[in-house]
């Protein structure tokens, strides 16, 4: 099964202004959700934050954070950016 992987305009906002190898890593993280879904163990500090929410470090520096509801194949990237200003 594929999932479908959506960014919302907040979260590619933030996009624009990350380091180039950051968004390699982020781009990497999308494929793989494509793929494997949204539970990514693989990827370093991947936690659950609740209700159907999700995040992971791409890097020391910055995270990523999306929604997925059990059962749908949408995908919602609604964060990508800075730690310390993750909506967790």
């Amino acid at each position: 099964m594929q999932y479908r992987v959506t960014i919302t305009h907040k979260a590619a906002k933030r996009l624009d202004e990350l380091p180039p190898d950051v968004k390699k890593l982020f781009f990497l993280l999308v494929e793989e959700m494509k793929v494997s879904g949204p539970i990514q163990k693989t990827w370093r500090n991947f936690s659950s934050l609740g209700e159907n929410r999700y995040h992971c470090h791409l890097n020391y520096r910055y995270v990523a954070c999306w929604t997925w509801t059990k059962g749908e194949i949408k995908i919602e990237v609604y964060y990508v950016g800075n730690r310390e200003k993750a909506p967790y």
